[in-house]
Order: C-alpha cells, then structure tokens, then sequence
C-alpha cells in the first residue's frame, strides 16, 4: 500500500505541475500523448486503490487555477472535460457503458461525431442576445474572465442573428489558431527576433491570455462552438446536433466535418476518414469527439467525477512526442546550404516512426538551446518534416554536449561562409562538391520540375558516385545499356527511365527555369519570368534593373538571377540542356483583361475538390494570380 500511495502522490505532483504549466503559463513543457500517459497511469491506480483517492486529485478536476491577472468567474454549470478513449476496443466499451446504464434495447444509438480542435475551450455568455462575457474553462468550477479579448474574434458573435433565442445562454466552444495564421504569426515573430510558439494550440492560448486585447485582435483566431451550458427563457431542440445547427443560425461557427451516425461502428468508420483528412484540415485536430445525440438520454446518463458519461474523446496518434537528441549530422544542400539534422531516439509520433528531424540553421539552434544528449518535443503534424520545437531542459544529463557548426563542408571539405543577413551557412564548393551535384539533379528531375519519373534520389545517388552523372545536362546522354547493369535496375527499368527521360523533353519555359534551381526562383518567380521574357536569351540579357520592374522581384532575387546567368558553366549547361532536345510551347501572351486576378495574392490550403493542389495553383497563375505557401499581410483570398 505504501508503493501505491507513493506513486500516485508522485504522479499526482507531476500532472499538477504539467497542468500549471499548461493552463496558468501557457508554456507547456511536456507532449500531450505524455500528460496522457500520466493520467491514465494515475487513473488506474486510484482504481485499484479507492480509498487512496482525494477531492484535490487531478483526476477530479479539469485544469488548473486562473492566473491573478484576470478577474474569476464562477462556471453556474461546470466546464468539465471528456474521458479519452485510444483504440477501438474503449470505443467499444464506452458504447456498451452506455447501453447497459440506459438498458437501451434498440439495435444502435445515435451518435454525434464532431473533430476534437486543438484550441481553448470558452464560455460566452449571452443576455438578451447581446454578448455580456466571456470565460476560460479555467478549472471546470472557476475560469478568468477575458470578455475583452474574446469580443476581437471575428467568428465571436456580439449580438446574435435571426430571432428566438433564449433570453439567457451560454455558448461553449474552443478558440483556436488555423494552420495558415500560426505560420505567418511564427513567420512574423522570426523575422522580429521574437518569440515563437511551439505549435497552434499554445499561440491561441498565449493570444488569448493577453491583458492587452489589442495585441489578441492582431492574432488569427477563430471560434467554434459544440455545447451549451446555461439556457434561460426557452426550449432548444431535442437532439444535440440540431441544437448546434440552431447556433449556426444564430451567428456561431460549427464545424462543417461535423456528422450524425448510427452506431459505434460507424463512428470508428468516421474517426478512421477523418484520420485520412487530418493533414489537409486548415486547422489541428487531436481526436473525434462522440456524444449521444439525445440530449434526454445525456441527462439521464448523467456524469461521473470530472467527465459526463455520454460523451468520449478518441484522440488520434499524438503529433508531438518526447525523445532524446543522440546527435546531429550536417547535410548540404542543391545551393550549399548546410542544414543540421538532428538523430533521434526513434519515436512514434503520428502514427509514423520518427529518427530524423530537421533544425534548420545555426541560429535555431541557438533559440531552441538545445544539446545533443537533450530530452526534446519533436513535431510532426502531416506531411510536414518532423522538427524539434522545445528542450525539456529540467532532464538534461550531466555529459550533454554543444552542437557545433563545421568550418568547412563535410563532403568535399571546402570552406564554408555565411553571408552577413542571412540566416543560412553555405559551402562554397560549387558544383565540385558531389553533395551540391546530387541535389542538383535530384531538384531538376523532381516532380514540380522535370518530372523525370524513376530517378529518385537514390538512383542519383549511385548515378554521381559512379560518375556517370556530373551535372544535370548528363541526364541526356544516359543510355539503357548502362542503367541496367545498376543495383536494382533491370532491364525493363532502364528502359522505362530512358522513356521518361525523353519524356521530359517536352516541357513549359517555367518548369525548366524552376528546374534549374536559381536561388530563390520558386514556382511562382519562374512563372513570372516565363511570362515577362519568353525565352533564354531574352532572360540571360536582362540586367537587375529590369528584374526589378516585375513584380515581387527584389533585390536579392534580382542579384540571384543575374549572377546565375553571369556564370559561363551554368549557361553551357543550359546550351547541353537545349542541345539534347528540351523544348516548350512559346508562354501566351494573355490579352488585356483577360486575367481577371492580376495583382491579387491567394493562399491555397485544405482539400480541393476538383483539382490537386499544383493544378489549381497552376490555373490560378495562368488568371494572373500570385500563389503563395503562407499567409501575410499581403494574401488578398
């Protein structure tokens, strides 16, 4: 009994620490699929040990206290958190629960799905439909009152539409960050020297916690209701998602993803679909969330120390987790540039296994101040690289040790520099270091470019050190005869590579400028060259001057362009490369008025029904559309 006591006093500690951490500091130091863990562990033991369990344990409350710095509100009916459930198995179990409580003996209960979003969950209260507070969850019984930052939100109501609400209601739902936002906010706070925030759901929190609301009203925030708490002065529907439907009507958001089923089946059906979407969602999402959609069997079932009993959260692999820094190896880049990759302890994160992630650049580390031997967070939301985002730095080890930059290139040994303004080191090798060559061709043959099919990048790999390849012209002289006698190449293979080697001949004049690998000549910059000269000499002619006429050419992409074409190795590639065949349709000319986009700046983002994300990019660029990854100041859609 006293290694029990024991251990539940110590987990105890550990989550009241993470929670304060969490919920007063907004600086959470530890992955939510670690708090979990936690909490089950704790969970568990209180029940095989009752009479060990306390009013004061975490498992009986939701967070942790407000901070001083905004007045207390005193929930009337408590914001209480959900039980999770991690596989299908305690989905299943969750559902029997039900069933037997309520000895329903229909074939299958109704339930509502509707996506878990990462955010703060908030109570805005609404008197005579007029928006009279707003309140954080707090800790179930008593939140902070933060009406001022909440009235900022656009998607926050301040008077409510159409007629027949309650003449007192209380909305509850969860502010949250999407993706695009937090981006441009980290992107502006870099830039600025400034702090940034480790992943959606801690900006929204640290936004929406500022005692000035001015700086909450410069923060992309968004509001999304799912329940209601206090209702006075009227009836609402019967049936949960109606109730939502009602409050869409009356000015609030809902999720569009949100679903009604018909048994547990279906709803572990909808979590796995949703699973799929889960990278091309706008925003995060850490689970589903399924209630019984009859509100008078909600009430019925009633609730159970900290969570209600007709409701369960599934959450979905966790996108961040903890694990330990073995090293860090240096990688160069198509340009030089070096970039530090940290070695991990492999770890589970998403569903994926995670043993690389990426640090970007010397300065990052210095942010981050991590060590190798560090316990780290890495993130992986998506397709996204896995990163490093915090350092746990309460469990260093004695014997860490500092990340140090090299001198000079770990591949051909030559000098490396950093230009002054710029964040990034470069080896200064050139095409004689085999590194810079091997992203080269790999950058030229990749998908957005070339779109050579089957020389991936271990194929270039063996093609250099074979030195059958030195630059991306040799791409052309490639015969079958030699590919076949590689490692893992048939016959069949080389023949098939040959094709689309010749394949790719036929091309667009923006294709083959991105495919180059101009520095800082994206997709976007290599369509507006395209358009502006037409064809290579016309663009190797052109003076910085001239670039800078066209528009979001600057300076430095402006000196980048010229001194590419300055170079007489590079422009006898570009000859070897026309040589060989490669050959497009002249750019057309579009006529007056007839890009009815021109000037505008448009952030793609989330799932597109009719196109894939290159083709509706590409359609948007040809109206005149500039076509941006992340949205700024500048974005117009």
């Amino acid at each position: 009994m006293t290694a029990a006591a024991n251990e539940i006093a110590r987990l105890r500690e550990q989550i009241n620490e993470y929670n304060y951490r969490y919920y007063v500091l907004d600086d959470p130091s530890v992955p939510d699929a670690e708090y979990d863990r936690l909490m089950e562990q704790l969970k568990a033991l209180e029940a095989e040990h009752p009479e060990l369990v306390t009013d004061d344990s975490p498992t009986r409350r939701v967070g942790a206290k407000p901070a001083d710095g905004f007045a207390e509100v005193q929930h009337e009916i408590p914001m209480l958190s959900l039980d999770n459930a991690f596989d299908d198995e305690q989905l299943h179990d969750f559902d029997r629960r039900i069933r037997e409580r309520l000895n329903y003996k229909g074939e299958h209960l109704q339930y509502a799905c509707e996506p878990k979003l990462d955010g703060i969950a908030i109570s805005l209260l609404y008197e005579n439909g007029k928006l009279t507070r707003g309140a954080t969850r707090g800790d179930g019984a008593t939140g902070e009152d933060i009406t001022f930052n909440v009235r900022t939100i656009d998607s926050v109501p301040l008077k409510l539409r159409g007629k027949g609400w309650p003449q007192r209601i209380e909305v509850r739902g969860e502010i949250y960050m999407p993706k695009a936002g937090f981006e441009a906010l980290n992107d502006r706070a870099r830039q600025q020297g400034d702090k940034i925030f480790m992943n959606p759901r801690n900006a929204a929190a640290g936004s929406l916690r500022q005692l000035d609301p001015a700086i909450t009203a410069q923060r992309p925030l968004e509001m999304c209701c799912y329940s209601v708490g206090i209702v006075e002065g009227s009836e609402l529907p019967a049936m949960h998602d109606a109730v939502l439907k009602k409050l869409n009507e009356w000015g609030f958001r809902i999720n569009p993803e949100m679903r009604v089923v018909q048994g547990i089946q279906a709803c572990i059906d909808y979590h796995s679909e949703l699973a799929e979407k889960r990278g091309n969602l706008p925003y995060d999402i850490d689970g589903i969330v399924f209630k019984v959609n009859e509100l008078a069997l909600q009430e019925r079932l009633g609730f159970v120390s900290r969570a209600p009993r007709w409701a369960i959260a599934y959450k979905f692999p966790a996108q961040e987790e903890m694990t330990v820094l073995q090293d860090v190896e240096f990688q160069v880049g198509r340009t030089g540039a070096i970039t530090p990759v940290a070695r991990l302890e492999p770890v589970l994160v998403g569903g994926v296994t995670v043993s690389n992630a990426t640090l970007h650049n010397a300065d990052e580390i210095e942010r981050l101040g991590v060590r190798i031997g560090d316990t780290v967070i890495v993130r992986r939301a998506g397709d996204v690289i896995p990163q490093i985002v915090s350092v746990i730095k309460e469990k260093r080890p004695e014997n860490s040790r500092a990340i140090v930059f090299p001198d000079h290139c770990p591949i051909c040994d030559a000098d490396i520099e950093k230009v002054e303004g710029e964040a990034v080191a470069r080896c200064t090798g050139g095409i004689s270091c085999p590194a810079q060559s091997k992203r080269a061709i790999q950058h030229f043959a990749s998908r957005k470019a070339m779109d050579i099919e089957g020389l991936g990048d271990k194929l270039v790999d063996q093609l250099v050190d074979r030195g059958m390849l030195q630059s991306i012209a040799d791409i052309y002289r490639l015969e079958a005869e030699q590919l076949a006698g590689l490692e893992r190449m048939a016959e069949k293979s080389a023949t098939k590579l040959i094709e689309a080697i010749e394949k790719s001949k036929q091309t667009t004049f923006a294709r083959f400028l991105y495919a180059l690998g101009i520095r800082e000549v994206g997709e976007a910059t290599a369509q507006t060259l395209a358009v502006s000269f037409g064809d290579i000499p016309s663009l190797q002619k052109a003076d910085e001057e001239t670039l800078l006429e066209l528009p979001d050419i600057g300076p430095i992409v402006a000196a980048h362009i010229c001194g590419f074409f300055a170079n007489e190795h590079n422009n006898d590639i570009i000859q070897r490369l026309l040589d060989a065949g490669i050959t497009w349709p002249a750019p057309e000319q579009p006529a007056e008025g007839e890009q009815p986009l021109a000037g505008k700046t448009i952030v793609l983002t989330g799932e597109l029904n009719h196109y894939s994300r290159s083709e509706a990019k590409e359609r948007l660029q040809q109206l005149g559309a500039k076509v941006t990854g992340s949205v700024s100041a500048k974005t117009d859609m």
